[in-house]
């Protein structure tokens, strides 16, 4: 089912007479709004981590196409959620069969319920208990929904970074949020087949961070690496980012906006129960962030005799991703674990990507990808959601769909209007070839040579 039904009854605060027979539960009215507030401060923290990306991403590229990274964005943001709002929401979630959801959802607004309330001269008591009766406001889940959507599509921007042309990027982005994410986002969330079959995917480590993995690899792998990234011996030259301050700070953005991430997936603020546990929610997710950074940390010790901060960063994200499939789970130390192996796999998925000279200018692919596989399957190790055998379905079928569709997609933008930067312009930097402008322009023209 659509995951707001599935804590329905909770959302109304009937689960509150858990805390005893003294208790008294919330109105229906008071678990409205609730709920509505959960949604809106939970979605407004994902938000927050659209400016996460950016920071991240401006971090870890060379100065001369710094403004191109932040551009890319704030734009992708913007087309994620006019998409979502014309076409994705009504694929996802209105009227899921088995495969999809309908087009009937297009423009998706208020309920006439909502309106009939908003613009009545005097509001009865019957037109509050209609509106009432959905358990929260419409538009607060739109707006949850789409910061996710959102997240998807910058996983994709940092991965392909510094050689790809930003309209062909921007065709790739309306295809990805208005139609490939949401439609493998029904089958589990809008209630389709993976649903059925015991699919368990809490806040999207698979549905989200596995989706932009999969479609940030076909884009790399279309793309080819940036120009001198690879010598013929197979070894690699570092392209070292230009502000890692910047990226640590971006990193820590992206922290606190994934408790928003997976607190807000508890669904519901209605009852004792929904606050309890999405409590344990925000407390896993946390550890698993910092479980992720000493697997890390600790690993480039041993392996290269030397700390890597960059390492250390996408080993943060590696945990929260890995964590995100679970985050309820009732054991925190478990929780360290998850995002703890997270961790440790993006230390050893960053070198595997050189040597296929797959070029991941931010370690997305490995950070978001990987973990994302592996957080996915955490839930039948760790807990009875479900078993192993739905959750290697979920996983293949999704991946499979995600990134053949956008093989074919990258490939379709690259035969008709072409994109990646020819080679001059790579050389001068993406940001004055195609901005006409430069991020740091107080260092003159000699940065453009980084």
């Amino acid at each position: 089912m659509k995951r707001l039904i599935l804590t329905l009854a909770t959302g109304f605060g009937l689960a509150t007479v858990l805390a005893g027979p003294a208790a008294a539960a919330v109105s229906d009215e008071t678990a409205y709004v609730l709920n509505t507030f959960s949604f809106l401060v939970n979605g407004f923290l994902v938000m927050w981590m659209a400016a996460g990306f950016a920071m991240l991403e401006s971090g870890l590229v060379r100065t001369k196409n710094t403004a191109t990274i932040c551009l890319k964005n704030i734009v992708l943001y913007s087309l994620a959620g006019i998409m979502f709002y014309l076409v994705g929401y009504g694929l996802m979630y209105v009227d899921v069969s088995v495969w999809i959801g309908s087009l009937s959802g297009a423009l998706y607004d208020p309920g006439e319920a909502e309106l009939a309330l908003i613009n009545a001269e005097e509001a009865t008591d019957e037109m509050v208990a209609a509106v009432v009766d959905n358990g929260y406001s419409v538009a607060s889940d739109w707006f949850f929904q789409m910061v996710f959507v959102a997240t998807a599509a910058s996983i994709v921007s940092g991965t392909v970074a510094e050689r790809i042309k930003f309209w062909p990027f921007m065709i790739f982005t309306v295809v990805l949020t208005g139609f490939i994410y949401p439609i493998q986002g029904s089958w589990t969330w809008g209630a389709g087949w993976l649903s059925d079959l015991g699919f368990s995917d809490f806040a999207g480590s698979t549905i989200v961070h596995s989706v932009g993995g999969w479609a940030a690899l076909a884009g790399a792998i279309v793309l080819g690496p940036r120009r001198g990234k690879y010598n013929a011996d197979g070894s690699v030259n570092v392209m070292p980012g230009a502000n890692l301050p910047l990226a640590t700070l971006g990193t820590f953005i992206l922290w606190v906006g994934w408790f928003g991430f997976n607190g807000g997936s508890q669904l519901a603020l209605g009852s004792a129960l929904d606050a309890t546990n999405m409590s344990i929610v925000f407390a896993n997710t946390n550890l698993a962030a910092a479980g992720g950074v000493v697997a890390a940390v600790v690993l480039t010790q041993l392996i290269y005799k030397k700390i890597d901060l960059t390492m250390a960063l996408n080993g943060a994200i590696a945990g929260l991703v890995s964590i995100t499939a679970n985050p309820d789970l009732q054991s925190h130390l478990l929780a360290i674990i998850v995002g703890g192996v997270g961790g440790a796999l993006v230390v050893f998925a960053i070198p595997l990507l050189d040597k296929l000279k797959i070029d991941d200018v931010v370690g997305a692919i490995s950070a978001h990808l990987v973990a994302g596989i592996w957080g996915t399957l955490a839930v039948a190790i760790f807990s009875s959601d479900a078993t192993i055998i739905a959750q290697l379905t979920g996983i293949v079928a999704i991946g499979a769909f995600a990134f053949v569709t956008s093989m074919i997609v990258w490939f379709i933008l690259k035969v008709s209007i072409g994109v990646r930067a020819d080679e001059e312009d790579e050389e001068l930097g993406l940001d004055r070839a195609e901005l006409g402008m430069e991020a740091y322009p107080e260092f003159g023209t000699g940065s453009q040579r980084l």
